[in-house]
C-alpha cells in the first residue's frame, strides 16, 4: 500500500509532555505508524516542560494568525520519538506556552486556553505550507485540536489543504473545550459557524462538538467506549451528534508501547523478570514496600492504583471500600494528584495505618514500580474511554480489578486476565477484591495462570497502526467523494 503522509497535531505527547492517556497515545501511535513506512509529522506546543528534550530550531518563523493579529512562533524540530519517519515540531510561543502547566493550575484552567489551542490548530496547519509538505490526513485528539477539522472546511476549503481529510479521535468525552461565544474573534473563524451543527451549543462554544461535525471520520479508543458514547448516559450531552454521524463512528482499541512497558528490560524497576520467571516479579515487590515504608511481607497481597484523583476513576468509591480492602490484609499503594479531598484523606489514611501509603503527584518511575511491585491493581472507574494502566498491569503479571465499563470490559477477561465488577458502588469493588484476594493466597496455582496468560497478550500498537491505516485511506475516499 502507498506510504501515507500523517499530521498529528497534540496537546501533549510522550516524551514532552504527559498529563494522561493521550500523551501516551500521541507518542506511541506516530512510532508504529512510521515503523509501517509512513511519514508521521507531530505537531505540538513548546510548553516549558518539553524544552528538556533535544531539539533544533528552524532558521524562519512561522506566522499564525490568530485573534486580530499575527503570532509569530519559533518552529523547533526534535527526533526524540525515535523512530525514522516520525518526527516532532514544537511551536515555541513563551506568552502562551512558557508556563508551570500544560493546560492550568492546580486551581483553574488557563482562561487565555481558546487562543492557546487556537495557536496550535492554526499554527499545525501554517507549518504545512512552512515545511512545503502535504498531508493525505489529518490525525487530531481531543478538543485541544478540534479546530483543525473546522479549518480544513472553511478557511482552507479552496486551498491545497482543503483536500486533506481528517479523523478526530475523542479520548474523553468529558472535556469538551467550552468557550464565551465573545471569543470566537480568537479563531479567526465567522459567526456563520456559530450554529448547532457545528461549534455553537448553548449559545457557548463547544470546539469538540465543532471538530465531530466537521471531523471526516470519528475515532474513539475502544470499542464499547464507541457505543457508550452514543447514548444519553455516556455522551455527555453530545450524543446526538454522534448518533447523527453513524457509520462514522469507530471504535479502535488503544495499544501500549511494549518497548517502555516491558518487565523484562524495565529501567526503573529493581530486578527484570517475564512470564515464564517471576523470581524478579517478588524483588521488585519487595523493593516497592520498602521504598513506600511499607512492611517487607512476600505473601501479603500488594494493591497498586495510580491515577487522576478525580470522580471519573471512581476514587470516591475507593475511598469509601479503602478500610474494608485493608481489613482483607491487603496492602495498599496509591500514585496521583486531582482533588483536593482525595489528596488530603489519602494522605491523613497514610499517618493512621502502615498498610496504605500514597505519594500526591505524578512520578514516571514510581508508577513503572508499582505495576511491576502489585500483586493486584485497582481500576474502578465510572467511565473508561480505553484505559491503559489496566493493559500495563496484565503486562506486568499485576492482574487487574476493573469496573465492567468502555476499554476496560473490552480489554480484562473476568477470571482469565483479571477480576471485572459491573455495580458502580463501594460494596461490589470489596466483593471483587475480596475474590482476588482468596485466589492469590488460597489459589496460587490458578492465579499463576491467570498471571501467565495476562502476559502473553499481544497489546502493543501494531495492531491499531493497522487499523488505523485502514480508517485514513476510509477518510482519504470519503473526503474525495465529497470533493467531487
Amino acid at each position: 500500500m502507498p506510504r501515507l503522509k500523517i499530521l498529528f497535531p497534540v496537546s501533549e505527547c510522550v516524551p514532552f509532555a504527559k498529563t494522561g492517556g493521550l500523551g501516551d497515545v500521541a507518542g506511541a501511535l506516530p512510532k508504529a505508524l512510521a515503523a509501517r513506512g509512513h511519514d508521521v509529522r507531530v505537531v505540538l506546543p513548546r510548553y516549558r516542560v518539553t524544552t528538556k528534550h533535544p531539539q533544533t530550531r528552524l532558521p524562519a518563523p512561522l506566522g499564525v494568525p490568530v485573534g486580530l493579529g499575527t503570532a509569530w512562533t519559533a518552529v523547533w524540530e526534535s527526533t526524540a520519538l525515535g523512530v525514522e519517519g516520525a518526527r516532532a515540531y514544537l511551536l515555541e510561543e513563551n506568552s502562551m506556552f512558557d508556563r508551570p502547566g500544560i493546560y492550568g493550575d492546580p486551581s483553574s484552567a488557563y482562561g487565555d486556553n481558546l487562543a492557546r489551542y487556537t495557536l496550535l490548530s492554526r499554527g499545525a496547519l501554517e507549518l504545512c505550507r512552512y515545511l512545503e509538505w502535504i498531508p493525505d490526513v489529518v490525525h487530531v485528539h481531543d478538543w485541544q485540536s478540534s479546530l483543525v477539522p473546522v479549518y480544513l472546511n472553511t478557511l482552507e476549503r479552496r486551498g491545497p489543504l482543503g483536500r486533506v481529510a481528517s479523523v478526530l479521535t475523542i479520548h474523553n468525552m468529558g472535556y469538551q473545550g467550552w468557550f464565551g461565544k465573545d471569543e470566537l474573534f480568537q479563531t479567526g473563524l465567522g459567526w456563520d459557524v456559530f450554529h448547532p451543527r457545528n461549534l455553537e451549543a448553548h449559545d457557548s462554544i463547544n470546539l469538540l462538538k465543532g471538530g465531530l461535525y466537521n471531523a471526516t471520520v470519528v475515532t474513539t479508543v475502544s470499542p464499547r467506549y464507541a457505543d457508550e458514547i452514543r447514548t444519553k448516559d455516556g455522551g455527555e450531552g453530545l450524543d446526538g451528534v454522534l448518533r447523527d454521524r453513524g457509520s462514522d463512528v469507530i471504535g479502535v482499541l488503544n495499544g501500549i508501547d511494549e518497548d517502555v512497558w516491558n518487565p523484562a528490560k524495565d529501567r526503573y524497576t529493581a530486578a527484570p523478570f517475564d512470564g515464564a520467571d517471576l523470581a524478579g516479579k517478588a524483588l521488585c515487590k519487595a523493593a516497592l514496600q520498602r521504598e513506600m515504608g511499607l512492611e517487607e511481607r512476600p505473601r501479603a497481597p500488594l494493591v497498586g492504583l495510580v491515577s487522576r484523583l478525580v470522580q471519573q476513576k471512581g476514587i470516591d468509591v475507593f475511598a469509601a471500600a479503602l478500610h474494608e480492602i485493608l481489613a482483607l490484609g491487603a496492602q495498599v499503594v496509591v500514585l496521583g494528584s486531582g482533588e483536593a479531598w482525595a489528596e488530603s484523606f489519602f494522605t491523613r489514611l497514610a499517618r493512621e495505618t502502615d498498610r496504605f501509603r500514597v505519594f500526591i503527584g505524578m512520578n514516571e518511575g514510581l508508577s513503572h514500580r508499582i505495576e511491576a511491585g502489585s500483586d493486584l491493581f485497582l481500576m474502578p472507574s465510572r467511565y473508561e474511554p480505553c484505559g491503559l494502566n489496566q493493559l500495563y498491569s496484565q503486562r506486568y503479571g499485576t492482574l487487574p480489578v476493573v469496573r465492567a465499563v468502555g476499554g476496560l470490559d473490552d480489554t480484562v477477561e473476568d477470571g482469565v486476565t483479571g477480576f471485572k465488577f459491573k455495580e458502580l458502588s463501594s460494596d461490589a469493588l470489596v466483593t471483587a477484591v475480596a475474590w482476588a484476594v482468596h485466589v492469590y493466597r488460597d489459589r496460587p496455582a490458578q492465579f499463576r495462570v491467570m498471571q501467565e496468560t495476562a502476559m502473553r497478550k499481544r497489546m502493543g500498537w501494531d495492531q491499531a497502526a493497522r487499523q488505523y491505516e485502514a480508517v485514513y485511506r476510509m477518510a482519504m475516499g470519503r473526503r474525495r467523494s465529497a470533493a467531487r
